[in-house]
């Protein structure tokens, strides 16, 4: 049996995407990151350890970064 904590649920723009995160423990022992995207009727799920949610958010946080640069160059 595995507990579910949510940690966050937000819109992603500009498509209307749901976008669900939870802190899941596993009963063998480990934790992971659970990811959750409805789009429409569709629902695509991620379960990811602590190593691969870093270098996901780095990489996100780096191109959000050199988006807000781009922009302020305009």
């Amino acid at each position: 049996m595995e507990e579910a904590t949510k940690i966050d649920k937000f819109t992603a723009t500009p498509f209307r995407q749901d976008i669900e995160l939870h802190h899941v423990d596993h009963e063998a022992g480990f934790s992971t990151l659970r990811i959750r995207i409805r789009e429409q009727k569709r629902f695509t799920i991620f379960d990811i350890d602590e190593h691969t949610a870093e270098h996901w958010g780095r990489a996100m946080l780096e191109w959000a970064e050199t988006r807000k640069n781009e922009g302020a160059l305009k």
